[in-house]
């Protein structure tokens, strides 16, 4: 998952001659901003001050990332609206998201799909998915960095979960995507949508009663001082996408737009180092903390919720069973 040190050296050198030599790079410097919900510490945070640091020393100070985190700029439909309306902004996303643009989409967000990220983000270097970038860019939507790993999702609940009869009438936070909203209704539970940022002030208030995400979020986020039993349900292991406009991107000289997917695929590689280290330390700590943790069986969930892939008539046909043969 590391770059070679040749391929990283033809980077570098690379992009310090297009830096030398576009005239891209003799105007004013280009400032994007980057949005994101998470908090400052969390590992997310960490990676973008990571790829901050790396974009202003390659372009030598003339691409410059500014960093928005705590949902600063909005939620993340506030920011994409942003985006489609041609500012300078990029957000995180997850593919899910993105299937109000291209539907098909949502099938790499489904449950259960798979449990190893390089087959999934092999899927994003595919034909098939280059198919459905050139269609996003199409409609508007520019991909900054396809290979960000957020993490494995699991469920921090105030009661514990072992199995999916202890999800009935449990209010769960998810995200504001049909795919995850199906996914929890199948396991049993009632999903309640809402930005990230809403959730500590819902567990306290009782408006929920749990919330899925990666450790990293729940423990950045402080969701265990309101709920304390974590269930490892690994019901996703979730690549995000890193998106902005078309509107503002098109305005770039394309050698500010390379430069920008080329630290990003770095940057990417990075969030996938940081993903795996996290995991562990961070569980000893909600321990420490209070919180339980719970590893149930994860059939009976994998068998309710793979119910939702026959539950988008709006896909290609055979959608599910193509990505299948494209993971072995």
């Amino acid at each position: 998952m590391k770059l070679s040190s040749l391929v990283k050296s033809i980077l570098a050198v690379g992009t310090l001659a297009i830096g030398l030599t576009s005239p891209a790079f003799a105007q004013d410097p280009v400032t994007l901003k980057v949005a994101y919900e998470n908090h400052p510490g969390e590992p997310l945070d960490k990676v973008m001050h990571h790829w901050a640091d790396l974009l202003k020393d390659r372009s030598q100070g003339q691409i410059l990332l500014e960093l928005y985190p705590s949902s600063q700029l909005g939620a993340k439909n506030d920011v994409m609206e942003q985006a489609m309306m041609g500012m300078n902004v990029i957000t995180l996303s997850d593919v899910a998201f993105l299937a109000d643009y291209e539907p098909d989409l949502g099938v790499l967000f489904g449950p259960y799909l798979s449990s190893d990220p390089d087959k999934l983000f092999k899927i994003y270097e595919s034909d098939w998915f280059k198919s459905k970038e050139e269609a996003l860019k199409k409609k508007g939507v520019h991909l900054v960095m396809t290979n960000y790993l957020y993490g494995v999702r699991q469920l921090l609940a105030k009661k514990p979960v072992l199995t999916p009869d202890d999800l009935k009438g449990m209010k769960v936070r998810v995200p504001s995507n049909v795919m995850q909203i199906k996914t929890f209704e199948a396991m049993g539970a009632s999903p309640t949508p809402m930005p990230l940022g809403d959730v500590y002030p819902a567990l306290t208030q009782g408006m929920i009663d749990g919330v899925e995400n990666p450790i990293s979020v729940l423990y950045g986020q402080k969701l265990h001082e309101q709920a304390k039993y974590l269930s490892m349900i690994s019901y996703i292991t979730n690549t995000s996408v890193w998106v902005g406009g078309e509107a503002f991107f098109s305005t770039l000289d394309p050698a500010v737009v390379k430069m920008i997917h080329e630290t990003g695929y770095e940057a990417g590689l990075y969030s996938q180092k940081v993903a795996m280290q996290e995991d562990e330390r961070l569980i000893e700590q909600m321990k420490a903390a209070g919180v339980e943790v719970i590893y149930p069986d994860v059939a009976p969930f994998r068998e309710k919720a793979l119910q939702v892939y026959g539950q988008f008539p709006e896909w290609s046909p055979n959608l599910y069973e193509t990505i299948q043969e494209q993971l072995k």
